[in-house]
């Protein structure tokens, strides 16, 4: 979906127009903004105007974004209350009145989510397209409405706006042709999970939650929408245009609520199956802690660095990193908060000089003053900590509390503070580095891993980059923010993920809201291998189980043919979509690569209730992927798949695998101490209240959704997707790639 041209006279007079609509709806003219639960519009209470201003809540609600930590265990309300919605940009000014979800609200929003009275799910996957497609148009034709919303109640600047409202678009065509895709799949039933809470931030208030309900609702499940505090009013906007198209109002519903009491009652409630937050990585803990065995599915925290070499055009890295740390004052996830500068770049006044008059001549005002490009500042630090010295030092506007100029440290230490703490706000750390090799280090060693840049023109610094760097969004010679859907699709690693990795605006995303099962799985078929497997290992499983099959009776033999037929599969989705890299768009002067990057420790616990299939299958999925595979089998048990695996792939595989024998307890220790990245389950009833635990407190991955035979599905739980977005022309020059068949110019 395009964005808006503001340089043609006619836009610029649109955003005028908005500006003229949205800045006298406040006051005695400010939005009110009811419930909608059970299919109902909630509306009493604004007369009495028991009110909550947005400054007088915990810092920690959930859905809140960034803005604090603290978290309240949840408290049983009945009455509800009005909060009201503040404008950022001018301070004390109300612009809309929210009704606050009760506990009984939250109760009821849920029965009416699990009963889908309205037949949501019971909607093929053509007529679920259909009505998202609805929904597209809507968003189109409400841009400006839901801009204005921004605008006033998230402080955010109308060049900032209209290109969420161009992914909010994207965001729900592409989805919903993904589901249809996976749904009409012949080898696989599919269902919707159930009931899915959307928990949205502040600072992405229209794509964000728009893309998580249209994920779900693509997917065959209910949903209801949690939107963050301060950013309400955009969040209702956004959530009138599904329901304009036809969206049932049962089918998703809209719950404001205090995050840390009703907020925590709803994500943490035993009979909802799935929850989208975006937020803090400590909120994440949170959730987890409340609820381990939480289907919990984050995008959270990221200490994002730029590193530029010696071998950088440091014209262009300045213009790059200006970019990536203080559009929207730096408020981004993606931004960069910390710039790594080998000591060739470090050490040179002039590189100093031209970047700090670049960031100070970065222009702060309000967002209604359409020729400011950055608006309200949050979370600006001030505190300097040893061998730290501000090269600019961030300054507070007099007449906003809010806003703040941007502001550089010079001279961060490795391990500092500022080094390893998310920022969220207007400062960018700098720290000097002697190797690239260091930098590499120094970015990884944050934990985080969300989007990484990097300012170098020599190809083998690029490679040995791209190959030690752990994040989810790696930058090549650009900025490292402004994702677009299925071109760069976004997520993170490490710290800054919690679920199994899957990225939103990508291809697979909508699967994880799915309940798929194989199709015909009990047909059975003469055994008569044709071909060979590309992985010569996951050849020889496959020809060890034919032999097998031939000997065995005719329910093992089944069992055996699905295995084969499994592998089969597994070798065919790695060779078309997970084992090559991908750039569906073939731009000019830009390479948009997504690739799979094996989950590098993996443990295949084994239950005593696993089939035969199950723990081959994973074996043999893992296998594929390239994982290093450790078996993880209970004291005492020895099932006869165990035993057949250990005498038959120990030699052949080598290192590739291992078989332990441990307990839950000492699985458990065993994902504190943070030896394993990721446990395979074959069903979620076998997974151990201790392992659950411990997996909650660290934030490790527990998969269990059923094994499968289909590799399109069942392969997603080995890898985790990295993109990769390559800025390759300088100026527009293409250099020695003039000559690659590109796309053709529109």
């Amino acid at each position: 979906e395009p964005d808006t041209d503001f340089s043609l006279p006619h836009h610029a007079e649109w955003a005028k127009q908005i500006v003229a609509k949205w800045k006298p709806k406040c006051g005695q003219n400010a939005t009110d903004i009811p419930l909608v639960v059970a299919g109902e519009e909630v509306g009493e209470g604004f007369a009495a105007r028991t009110s909550q201003p947005q400054g007088s809540l915990s810092p920690g609600e959930v859905g809140s974004g960034r803005r604090g930590n603290r978290n309240r265990p949840p408290a049983q309300s009945t009455k509800r209350t009005v909060r009201e919605c503040l404008d950022p940009s001018r301070p004390g000014v109300i612009v809309g009145r929210c009704l606050q979800a009760s506990a009984e609200d939250v109760e009821r929003a849920v029965a009416c989510a699990v009963a889908d009275e309205d037949g949501w799910r019971a909607l093929s996957a053509a007529q679920r397209y259909d009505k998202l497609g609805e929904v597209a148009r809507e968003l189109r034709r409400a841009r400006a409405d839901l801009i204005g919303a921004a605008l006033a109640n998230a402080g955010k600047t109308i060049a900032e706006s209209d290109p969420e409202v161009s992914e909010a678009v994207d965001f729900v065509e592409f989805y919903s042709a993904s589901a249809r895709y996976f749904q009409e799949l012949p080898t696989l039933h599919t269902r919707g999970k159930g009931v899915v809470v959307v928990v949205s931030p502040w600072n992405f208030p229209l794509a964000i939650p728009c893309g998580g309900m249209a994920a779900a609702l693509a997917a065959g499940n209910t949903v209801i929408l949690k939107p963050a505090s301060d950013a309400t009013l955009v969040a209702y906007e956004l959530c009138q245009c599904f329901w304009r198209a036809g969206v049932s109002r049962k089918a998703l519903q809209f719950l404001p609520c205090s995050g840390s009491r009703e907020g925590a009652q709803l994500v943490s409630h035993p009979r909802v199956n799935a929850v989208i937050l975006t937020g803090g990585t400590e909120t994440a803990f949170t959730m987890l802690r409340q609820r381990p065995d939480i289907h919990l599915l984050a995008e959270t925290g990221g200490k994002n660095a730029t590193i530029v070499t010696a071998l950088a055009d440091r014209d262009q890295a300045i213009q790059h990193v200006l970019h990536s740390a203080f559009s929207h004052s730096g408020q981004k996830c993606s931004a960069t908060s910390l710039l790594l500068l080998e000591a060739e770049v470090y050490d040179d006044p002039e590189f100093q000089r031209v970047f700090c008059d670049a960031v100070e001549s970065i222009p702060v005002g309000s967002a209604w003053e359409l020729k400011k490009p950055s608006g309200d500042l949050e979370n600006a630090l001030k505190v300097l900590e040893p061998g730290e010295a501000w090269a600019v030092m961030p300054r507070r506007l007099e007449d906003n509390p809010n806003l703040w100029s941007p502001g550089v440290k010079w001279g961060v230490q490795p391990g500092s503070y500022t080094h390893t703490t998310e920022f969220f706000g207007p400062v960018l750390g700098v720290m000097r580095l002697e190797k690239l090799g260091e930098a590499i280090a120094l970015v990884n060693q944050t934990g985080y891993g969300l989007t990484s840049g990097l300012e170098s023109l020599d190809d083998r610094e690029q490679q040995i980059w791209q190959a030690g760097i752990r994040a989810g969004n790696l930058y090549l010679n650009r900025s490292t923010t402004g994702a677009v859907v299925l071109r760069q699709p976004f997520g993170g690693m490490g710290k800054s993920a919690f679920g199994p990795n899957i990225k939103a605006g990508g291809p697979n995303y909508v699967a994880q809201f799915m309940e798929c099962a194989d199709a015909d799985s009990a047909r059975s078929r003469v055994i008569a291998l044709e071909g060979q497997l590309s992985d010569q290992q996951l050849e020889g499983l496959r020809r060890q189980l034919a032999e097998w099959a031939r000997d065995a009776a005719a329910g093992e033999r089944q069992e055996m043919d699905r295995l084969i037929r499994a592998c089969e599969s597994y070798d065919r989705a790695m060779k078309e979509e997970f084992g090559r890299e991908h750039d569906p768009y073939w731009l000019i002067g830009q390479d948009n690569i997504r690739r799979y990057l094996p989950v590098r420790w993996l443990r295949l616990r084994v239950h005593p209730a696993d089939t035969f299939f199950d723990l081959v299958a994973r074996v043999g999925a893992a296998k594929a992927a390239g994982c290093r595979i450790t078996v993880s089998i209970p004291e005492g048990l020895v099932p006869p798949a165990v035993r057949v695996l250990e005498e038959q792939l120990t030699a052949s595989w080598a290192a590739a695998i291992e078989f332990v024998w441990e307990s839950d307890e000492e699985l458990a220790i065993v994902i504190r101490e943070h030896q394993a990245d990721r446990i395979r389950y074959a069903a979620p009833d076998r997974v151990a209240a201790v392992v659950r635990q411990a997996a909650a407190e660290t934030g490790l991955c527990i998969v269990s959704a059923p094994v499968l035979m289909e590799g399109r599905i069942e392969l997603l739980w080995y890898l985790q997707e990295q993109s990769i977005c390559y800025d390759y022309h300088r100026y527009g020059n293409l250099g020695v790639r003039a000559g690659e068949p590109r796309a053709e110019i529109c």
